[in-house]
């Protein structure tokens, strides 16, 4: 919090120049998400690296929901997508989903501002290990607008994601 004081402190005489965008602070921890492509702010060699504290410090969504990998509905919870992508000033016209185990698949960068898509890091409560699908699963809410429930959706909710590239 004293950090954020002191930059906006040290930023204010420069406020009537132009409308700077918020820096996005370095992770301190593992890296657990990467999004690269056309950023507006990067943290780490034009790309925007997050640890799990980051998105922590994000408001944070669940969304209780029946979907085809679990038997009755879970909770999932994390932060929306769109404000994750917002972060990092993510500009484009699709994101490309890249998983651990290197599956990929497209979603239109309109999605998360339609829909609210979250970044779930925990599963009924808990964090989510490897083996259960994490550390971070793409889920969209499908009992409160079932017109997702169909294969194109079902694809895009990418388990154990690992990058997020926009094209």
């Amino acid at each position: 919090m004293i950090l954020l004081r002191r930059r906006l402190f040290l930023a204010a005489p420069l406020a009537g120049l132009a409308t700077p965008a918020a820096a996005l602070d370095a992770p301190t921890g593992p890296v657990v998400l990467t999004i690269n492509g056309a950023l507006a702010l990067a943290n780490r060699d034009g790309r925007a690296d997050f640890d799990m504290a980051m998105l922590e410090r994000m408001p944070q969504r669940s969304i209780a929901t029946e979907t085809p990998w679990y038997t009755g509905a879970r909770t999932f919870s994390g932060p929306l997508l769109r404000d994750v992508l917002a972060a990092a000033g993510a500009k484009g016209k699709a994101l490309r989903l890249v998983a651990l185990n290197d599956y990929r698949v497209e979603m239109p960068i309109d999605d998360p501002q339609r829909f609210d898509v979250i970044l779930a890091r925990q599963l009924d409560g808990k964090p989510m290990g490897v083996r259960e699908k994490g550390p971070l699963f793409v889920m969209y809410p499908f009992d409160s607008q079932p017109q997702l429930r169909n294969a194109v959706y079902f694809s895009r909710c990418v388990w154990q994601l690992r990058s997020i590239e926009l094209t």
